[in-house]
């Protein structure tokens, strides 16, 4: 097993050209307690050289809720689900728009649109155009849509519309994925990443953490993001909800959440790492100390838990001496 004894060095090396190994990315995950400030500090210098002390907040709308017919094992919206979760359709135009204002009172620069469901229908994606047009031509907000598999009209269309990023998150390992889903397949999630990006779109994809995977697995993961190139690796933490097929798996502390978003900086140094889902329950008062090697985190609520209040991330990055990016007040 690789060993590194000088953390700082490790970064400058990254930071001059040299990617670092899959042994060296195993041994960020396999460091030492005692070792952990250093590790942080070492991510510190990778991100504090591409994005200053910059957070970017980004805002999710769940603009479509349940009525999901894939039957991911993380889902509370899967159609095996139990959890008491809201079902409803696409929300109309004007409740989208509504959204948007309320991104720019929780100081977001990225409104994000999500909604259920295999893939959008031509109406919704058409329903979805009409909103981003008139979010674009009204504030400064970037718009980020994750909506599904998208195919190339599909993809097309929200480019021409103006949306600035998609996401489709590959979520977990090639080798751990049928053990997540079967009705669908990890290519298909690359394919969209893929749609996305030949449209001019840019990929935003990501994984969530804690799920059964290997340390040597969620190496694998980062290391699959960067092959594909994304430009934005939302980080989750698996928030294991009752009613759902792994409720009640626990296998993260805060300082295993720490080391993965370290090993997501130095593996993928240029950038945005964003922590998501799971922040909360899984950082908890560690929640600082996350911002040192991620540069991006969702303010308000996710799809259908609940987030801390925007004021408390406002204090947070304040606190740290950070500062909000692209605001859109």
């Amino acid at each position: 097993m690789v060993r590194v004894r000088d953390w700082s060095g490790l970064a400058k090396e990254v930071l001059g050209g040299r990617p670092i190994s899959r042994e060296e990315a195993l041994a960020i995950l396999h460091s030492s307690d005692e070792e952990l400030l250093e590790v942080l500090q070492a991510a510190f210098l990778i991100r504090s050289t591409y994005y200053g002390k910059k957070v970017k907040l980004n805002m999710i709308i769940n603009a479509k809720s349940g009525l999901c017919p894939e039957d991911c094992g993380y889902c509370s919206q899967s159609i095996d689900s139990k959890a008491p979760v809201s079902k409803y359709p696409l929300l109309s135009k004007e409740t989208i728009l509504k959204g948007a204002s309320e991104a720019i009172r929780r100081k977001a620069g990225t409104y994000c649109i999500v909604a259920s469901g295999r893939r959008p229908t031509d109406n919704e994606i058409d329903q979805v155009v009409g909103a981003v047009e008139e979010i674009r031509a009204t504030t400064d907000l970037k718009i980020c849509c994750c909506l599904g598999f998208l195919d190339e009209k599909h993809a097309t269309k929200l480019a021409v519309a103006g949306v600035h990023r998609y996401n489709h998150n590959l979520n977990t390992s090639r080798e751990q994925y049928p053990k997540i889903t079967s009705t669908h397949t990890y290519e298909d999630r690359e394919d969209t990443v893929m749609q996305v990006k030949q449209a001019g779109i840019s990929p935003c994809s990501g994984a969530i953490f804690g799920m059964g995977e290997s340390d040597l697995e969620a190496v694998d993961i980062a290391f699959s993001l960067k092959e594909l190139d994304v430009d934005s690796i939302p980080c989750n933490f698996l928030h294991a909800i009752e009613g759902t097929l792994l409720a009640g798996r626990k296998e993260l502390n805060p300082r295993q959440c720490l080391r993965l978003l370290a090993m997501m900086r130095f593996v993928n140094p240029t950038k945005e790492i964003r922590i998501s889902g799971g922040r909360e329950v899984n950082l908890r008062s560690l929640q600082p100390l996350g911002l040192y090697a991620a540069n991006s985190i969702f303010v308000g609520d996710y799809l259908t838990t609940e987030g801390q209040e925007p004021t408390e991330d406002w204090g947070m990055i304040e606190d740290l001496g950070f500062e909000i990016e692209n605001c859109a007040l």
